[in-house]
């Protein structure tokens, strides 16, 4: 008895995803035992480039503040993203029922891309005070809003156009049109917007906790480690900014991949 096409199918996808995790793995690996073997050969000054054992030994000694840290950054940047899409998605559905609204959201959605963080930062720490967290979410919302609003806008316009002459022949409203068709066909584009932003907004929660407020981050305690010449310190707290960053790459990844399957015939 042979196994069914879609149970083969699965089997098959599952076999080449395990053997494409391999290739970077090793490649990885690599460039650690070559930074080690080039760092410890040259002489290479710590303030330059610590040696990886170094940053490993920072890691385990400092592994409680690293995980506070990150929690502390996660948190922000986890809630700066659902902000950053929940507004993206609500311009983008306003603008795409409005061409008034459209020609409205548009320049000013798409000129917050133009500004950076590094002025953002300080402007918002002014407004809100340093003792809370609320400028660093900002930040992060604003760079979030750009990527989801451009995705989700594009796919709010991909309508199919036997899609729209069927709607128009029901005699369809606009609320229904954009029910039973935009939104639907939009969502792949929404997760797509979703998968770009939430590595940004690690970045930008990252950034903005060097220009002044709460000492409690991730971005922070690098500035302040690099301040004091920890060297290997430092670069400690960034591996715990690179996995950060890669488990909201991968969640985002998640969700697109969620949002885009299809179901076997």
């Amino acid at each position: 008895m042979t196994a069914p096409r879609s149970d083969r199918r699965a089997a098959r996808r599952g076999a080449v995803g395990f053997s494409g995790v391999w290739p970077p793995v090793v490649l990885g690996l690599l460039v650690l035992v070559g930074w080690q073997v080039g760092v410890t050969a040259a002489g290479v000054p710590a303030f330059l480039l610590p040696a990886p054992t170094a940053i490993g030994a920072q890691i385990g000694a400092q592994l409680p503040v690293i995980l506070e840290t990150t929690s502390v950054t996660g948190g922000n940047a986890l809630v700066g993203l659902v902000a950053g899409f929940l507004v993206g998605v609500l311009l983008a559905l306003l603008a795409s029922a409005s061409r008034l609204i459209a020609e409205l959201t548009t320049p000013v959605v798409l000129a917050a891309s133009a500004v950076p963080i590094v002025a953002l930062a300080p402007v918002f720490t002014t407004m809100f005070g340093s003792t809370t967290e609320i400028p660093r979410r900002l930040v992060v919302t604003v760079v979030v809003v750009v990527p989801v609003f451009v995705s989700t806008a594009r796919g709010l316009r991909a309508v199919a156009p036997v899609h729209a002459e069927l709607m128009t022949a029901l005699a369809a409203t606009p609320a229904q049109f954009a029910r039973f068709v935009r939104v639907p066909g939009a969502v792949p584009y929404i997760a797509t917007g979703l998968r770009l932003a939430a590595p940004a907004a690690v970045i930008a929660a990252i950034v903005a906790e060097y220009f002044g407020g709460l000492q409690n981050g991730l971005g922070s305690r690098i500035s302040s480690a690099a301040a004091n010449t920890a060297y290997a310190r430092a670069w400690a707290f960034v591996a715990a900014s690179i996995v950060l960053g890669l488990v909201f790459h991968l969640a985002g990844l998640l969700a697109e991949r969620l949002a885009t399957r299809r179901r076997p015939i």
